[in-house]
C-alpha cells in the first residue's frame, strides 16, 4: 500500500513509522525545509500514553534519552499565593512517566528514525489539492507544481490543514484563543522549583510557567493576551526585543520571577498565535484522513498534544493493516478515536479559559483552586485520570470491523 503522508511534525513521522512496521510504503511530503519546521515551539511535554504509543513504532527512546522526567505542577497566583501541587501525571507500574523534551529534538529524534528506516522525505512540498481518483487511490498537489499518487493520504499538516480542507471544504478552520505562545532557555538564580518540576502562574495580565532541567537550565513559556489575532506578517515583523519588553511589562506587576526569567534570557526567540479546533465533522472520505491537530487541536494546556497524535497515527496504520479496504480502515479508525481526543480536547479548553479571567474570575480562581488542588492531589483523585494516561495500544492486537 502505497502511503502519502502530508506533514513532517511528531503526527507525520510517527505515521510514516508506523506505516513502514505495518508493512507499507509511506512517503513523508514536508512543507518546510529541515530547520525551519525545527523552529517552531520550544518544548512540549509527551505524556505516558504518548510515551506508550511511541514505544509500539518502536520510537519511545528519543523522548527516553533527550526529555526528562517530569515531577509536580505548583501552581501560584500572580501574588505570590501558593495555590497547591499535583503531579504531571501518573508514574506507571513499570515506571513510564510524562517527560519533558525540547520540541526540536522531538522533531530531529522522530525524523532521523523515519530516514535511517529508508522512509523517503521530501521538503518544499506544500499541499495545495487533493483528489480521490476513479476506481480509488488519491492524488496529492503541491505549490512547486508536482503531484504524487497513492492508495491513501494521511494529512498531519496541523492546524492550518489543507488536507481537512480537501476533505470537505464544509469542516472548519481553527479558532484563534486570545492568546500567543512564546518561551525559551536561560538560568537564572534562586529560583523555587526541582528538577523535573512545573511551576505555573496565573499572573494578572499574563500566564506564565517554568520547569527545571536536569542539568539547572530553566525552560520557560509565556501566554501574552491579545484580544484581535496577529496576522502571519505582524508576527514575523516582532523582534525579540520588542517582544521581551512586552512581556516584562505585563510580568513585572506580579509577584513571581517571570519577569527577571525573560529579562534573563539570550538569544531570539519569537511569538506564535495559539489556535483550537472546533469539532471537525469530517475526518475522512474514501482515500484522505486527518490525524493530529488537523483533526482535534487541543489546548497546550493539557499536555496531551503530541501524546494524541502519536496514538492517531499508531492507531490509524493498525487499522489500514488489518481491515480489508482502506475505506473501512478510515471509518473504524475514526469511530476508534472520535470520542476519546474530543472528550480530552473539552477538558484542555477548560484549563485554558482559567488564563484569561477578570478581577473577578482571578479572585473566585484564587479561592477555589487550593480546595480543588488539595483533592486532585488524593491519589484516587489521580486514578479517575486513568482514563487519559493509562490508555495502551497493542501493536499485535487485530483491529475488527
Amino acid at each position: 500500500m502505497r502511503v502519502l503522508i502530508i506533514g513532517g511534525g511528531v503526527a507525520g513521522t510517527v505515521a510514516a513509522l508506523a506505516a513502514r512496521k505495518a508493512g507499507f510504503e509511506p512517503r513523508l511530503f514536508e512543507a518546510y525545509d529541515e530547520s525551519a519546521g525545527l523552529n517552531h515551539g520550544v518544548y512540549l511535554t509527551v505524556a505516558v500514553n504518548g510515551v506508550d504509543a511511541l514505544r509500539a513504532v518502536d520510537a519511545h527512546r528519543v523522548v527516553l534519552e533527550a526529555g526528562f522526567r517530569c515531577g509536580r505542577i505548583q501552581f501560584r497566583s500572580g501574588s505570590g499565593k501558593h495555590l497547591g501541587s499535583v503531579p504531571l501525571g501518573p508514574t506507571l507500574e513499570d515506571g513510564a512517566a510524562t517527560h519533558t523534551i525540547r520540541r526540536a529534538d522531538l522533531y530531529r529524534g522522530l525524523y532521523r528514525l523515519a530516514a535511517d528506516r529508508g522512509i523517503p522525505i521530501q521538503h518544499g512540498k506544500r499541499l495545495t489539492g487533493a483528489e480521490s481518483l476513479p476506481g480509488g487511490g488519491v492524488r496529492a498537489h503541491f505549490a512547486d507544481g508536482t503531484s504524487a499518487e497513492g492508495d491513501v493520504l494521511i494529512g498531519a499538516d496541523g492546524v492550518h490543514s489543507a488536507t481537512r480542507t480537501a476533505i470537505d471544504p464544509a469542516n472548519p478552520g481553527p479558532r484563534y484563543t486570545g492568546l500567543g505562545n512564546t518561551g525559551g532557555f536561560t538560568r537564572t538564580a534562586n529560583v523555587d522549583a526541582e528538577p523535573g518540576d512545573y511551576v505555573m502562574i496565573w499572573g494578572r495580565d499574563c500566564f506564565f510557567g517554568y520547569t527545571v532541567a536536569p542539568d539547572g537550565e530553566l525552560w520557560w513559556f509565556a501566554n501574552p493576551p491579545a484580544g484581535r489575532e496577529p496576522s502571519r506578517a505582524d508576527l514575523r515583523r516582532l523582534t525579540t526585543a520588542d517582544l521581551k519588553a512586552r512581556l516584562v511589562e505585563l510580568l513585572a506587576v506580579d509577584d513571581s520571577p517571570a519577569a527577571q526569567i525573560v529579562r534573563d534570557t539570550a538569544g531570539d526567540f519569537g511569538l506564535t498565535n495559539q489556535y483550537d479546533l472546533p469539532t471537525v465533522p469530517t475526518w475522512h472520505n474514501g482515500s484522505m484522513v486527518v490525524i493530529g491537530d488537523a483533526a482535534h487541536a487541543v489546548s497546550p494546556s493539557s499536555g496531551q498534544g503530541a501524546s494524541l497524535a502519536a496514538e492517531d497515527a499508531v492507531v490509524l496504520a493498525r487499522c489500514l493493516r488489518d481491515l480489508p479496504t482502506v475505506p473501512a480502515a478510515l471509518a473504524r479508525y475514526e469511530s476508534l478515536r472520535r470520542e476519546r481526543v474530543e472528550r480530552i480536547v473539552k477538558w484542555g479548553a477548560g484549563m485554558n479559559n482559567t488564563k484569561k479571567q477578570g478581577l473577578v474570575g482571578r479572585a473566585l480562581r484564587d479561592l477555589a483552586l487550593p480546595l480543588i488542588l488539595r483533592k486532585a492531589d488524593d491519589p484516587r483523585e489521580m486514578e479517575k485520570m486513568s482514563w487519559m494516561f493509562r490508555h495502551h495500544i497493542d501493536w499485535s492486537h487485530t483491529v475488527r470491523p
